[in-house]
């Protein structure tokens, strides 16, 4: 009887244990429809039941090493993250899938000796911030297997309202930071407005990530938007050299590599903080992989033996995929989707009555081969081809049903997420017009194939938003040279684009003359009404009944972390018009170049830690960053020319330089030199993200 009562009491934990192992969504495919991208629980249930010898960890050993998150919000429910672990390292996983295994196993346990034991994790989640009525909770377990993260789905929670939730070792005061996040309204719930953060391309090497931070700061936002970007896969700087070296420090391939560098790019405290007080929404872009991914390949590895035995350490270019996607799932708060295949992301979420936001995948999903650097040419040969397909045909079949629902449901606005700019832009080189064909312009008929659905089916208050270039973008959607439209009034068009910025990574190519590039841009491109290539930084969107508000904000520096951001330009789209408001931005902005308006510096700065304004010029950046670097002014001085520390410090930071003041321009490279000297005690050190960011600041000149 008492053997029997035991061995009842151990099913009943058995069984329990295992249920908890289901909770935690981490443990499971990114896709429904394939499990085999997902962890046998029963595997790892049955391994932490067989291995008793071994002492589990003790509270005491374990930390929540990356904060918390939360995700994908719906109306009754929303994603929460986090990880805890005995280190901070993520799990050594550093092989690859061959031979007979399934091709999306990642049974770790198959590769590498796996810890015996799981970690049991608490979670509860609050209706107030001092955690006095919690409205869900749970627990679930987290192992090796997954890199020691967690993710669970909070349910049974109310629309559009706010939540405070936590994670907590079982049995135990360890506890996570304390977490915010936000549900969708329902479907048919009537919205009068909505706040969106919306970011791309964070390079950790390029420099801070402080345009999360103001974000969180101001909190201002309901929402996070990550276009893609979120990490780069290349190798840059040298640990304990370079203060924003990535690790691991080569370019990644394996399923370590790739845990490892999220898991680096997560200790950016901002992103930090923006990940604990927002409820993301991302996408990946091509670099979440490698540089211009398409369906067969990358900029620098295909499925070719020469590409395989050299461009990689011999990981093909579909082991290094589902590398990349199991870490993403692993350590993004986003929900399995329904997928076609085991490369899906694109989904949708209906916010209230207000819009529908649908989210694209432009670069992994099932694209045709792209402009790979040595075959420009050719796709620029075959861009008109009907074809190609920027996002293959089960995506672009969906993309355009969701559009005709959309509208059919009497959504106000429609928000298209696309890592790439989706309105033309043609660069004049050597006399003639070139266009950029690892965008939608080298997928021309998928394009018009596009503007074709929203224009016969008469869908309009169309917001496509994107990333990708570093560089700012407004302009209205028009089918030019299909569909009448006047570019000075915005008659004609069906819709605006939302280009940003990015947080940290370089624009213009690191130039210095972004303001004439900016000016020339528009003279070939009049649906383009504002570019500026100068501040990394976000955009805002304010969604209301009657109108879209966009605010862009730059950064002075992502040379060190500071709460500084400049206010550069907002733009008003009122419902129906489908055009920007004129004249554009009220007819004035901070910087760029604006049609039918004017740029007038102010360098007026909000501290977004205080709140308070105040006029900040270069000098007082420059002498930030020499501070923050350990450097003298005094050694600056000794070891620059007076012309250097005249255009360096001295110069009026937003001052736009004529031909005249091309021999400053020239020394600026000198100031570069200088500061490679003076931080690195030679010349030609590797300068790290200063000089990056210096070069950076001074394209704007």
């Amino acid at each position: 009887m008492v053997y029997t009562s035991t061995l009842l009491s151990l099913l009943a934990l058995s069984t329990g244990t295992w249920a908890s192992y289901n909770a935690n969504l981490n443990y499971r495919s990114p896709s429904t429809r394939h499990t085999g991208m997902g962890i046998n629980i029963d595997s790892v249930h049955r391994r932490s039941l067989a291995k008793r010898d071994e002492a589990p960890f003790h509270p005491s050993q374990l930390n929540f090493t990356h904060g918390v998150a939360s995700g994908d919000p719906y109306a009754d429910s929303v994603i929460l993250w986090t990880r805890v672990a005995p280190s901070l390292e993520a799990d050594r996983s550093n092989v690859t899938v061959s031979g007979t295994v399934g091709l999306y196993n990642h049974d770790t346990e198959s590769y590498i000796k796996a810890s015996a034991h799981p970690i049991c994790v608490d979670y509860r989640v609050y209706e107030d911030k001092e955690g006095r009525r919690v409205v869900d909770k749970g627990r679930a377990y987290t192992t090796s297997d997954i890199d020691y993260t967690l993710k669970v789905e909070a349910s049974g929670l109310k629309p559009f309202t706010t939540y405070w939730y936590q994670f907590q070792i079982c049995n135990s005061n360890v506890t996570s930071p304390l977490g915010r996040t936000k549900t969708a309204p329902g479907a048919d719930d009537a919205t009068e407005e909505i706040n969106l953060a919306v970011y791309s391309c964070s390079n950790y090497p390029n420099g801070y990530f402080n345009a999360y931070g103001n974000a969180v700061r101001k909190d201002s936002v309901d929402y996070v938007l990550h276009l893609g970007d979120y990490i780069y896969e290349s190798k840059k700087g040298v640990v304990g050299q370079d203060e924003r070296a990535v690790r691991p420090e080569r370019e990644i391939f394996s399923l370590y590599d790739y845990r490892t560098r999220l898991g680096h790019y997560r200790t950016d405290l901002d992103l930090a903080a923006s990940h604990q007080n927002f409820a993301w929404i991302p996408v990946w872009d091509d670099h979440e992989i490698a540089d211009n991914g398409y369906r067969d390949g990358f900029s620098r590895l295909n499925n070719t033996e020469e590409s395989f035995r050299n461009d990689s350490p011999q990981i093909s270019v579909d082991q290094r995929k589902m590398n990349a996607v199991r870490a993403y799932f692993e350590w993004m708060p986003l929900r399995q989707v329904d997928m076609d295949d085991g490369l899906r992301i694109w989904r949708s979420f209906k916010m209230g009555n207000l819009f529908d936001l649908i989210m694209l995948d432009t670069r992994n999903y099932d694209r045709s081969i792209t402009d790979l650097y040595w075959n420009t040419d050719y796709i620029e040969e075959i861009h008109n081809d009907a074809g190609r397909t920027l996002m293959g045909g089960r995506q672009e079949s969906w993309f355009e049903k969701q559009l005709t629902a959309s509208n059919q449901r009497g959504a106000k606005w429609r928000i298209i997420g696309s890592q790439l700019r989706f309105a033309r832009l043609g660069r004049e080189t050597n006399g003639e017009v070139t266009y950029n064909m690892d965008s939608w312009e080298g997928y021309r008929a998928n394009q018009n194939r596009t503007l074709k659905h929203l224009y016969d089916n008469n869908i309009g208050n169309n917001i496509m938003i994107a990333g990708d270039t570093h560089v700012n973008w407004v302009s209205d959607i028009a089918w030019i040279g299909e569909k009448p439209y006047d570019g000075n009034t915005g008659v004609g068009a069906i819709g605006v684009e939302f280009a940003g910025t990015a947080v940290s990574s370089s624009g213009f190519g690191g130039t210095i003359n972004s303001a004439e590039q900016t000016a020339a841009s528009y003279a070939r491109n009049e649906d383009l009404q504002w570019n500026e290539g100068y501040y990394r930084g976000y955009f805002e969107l304010r969604m209301r009944q009657d109108e879209v508000e966009a605010k862009y904000f730059g950064c002075p520096t992502v040379a060190t972390r500071n709460s500084w951001e400049i206010p550069l330009a907002n733009f008003t789209v009122k419902h129906d018009d489908n055009h920007l408001s004129r004249p554009i931005a009220g007819g004035q902005v901070e910087a760029g170049f604006v049609h039918q308006g004017e740029v007038k510096h102010s360098n007026l700065t909000l501290n977004t830690e205080t709140g308070e304004w105040q006029v900040i010029g270069f000098d007082q950046i420059i002498k930030m960053v020499l501070i923050t670097r350990g450097i003298s002014l005094t050694n600056f001085l000794v070891a620059s020319s007076a012309l250097a520390f005249q255009v360096f410090v001295l110069y009026p930071w937003h001052k736009q330089l004529d031909e005249s003041f091309e021999d400053l321009k020239k020394e600026h490279l000198k100031v570069l030199q200088v500061l490679d000297r003076v931080e690195h005690g030679k010349t030609g050190g590797s300068g790290g993200s200063i000089r990056e960011q210096i070069e950076l600041k001074r394209q704007g000149l």
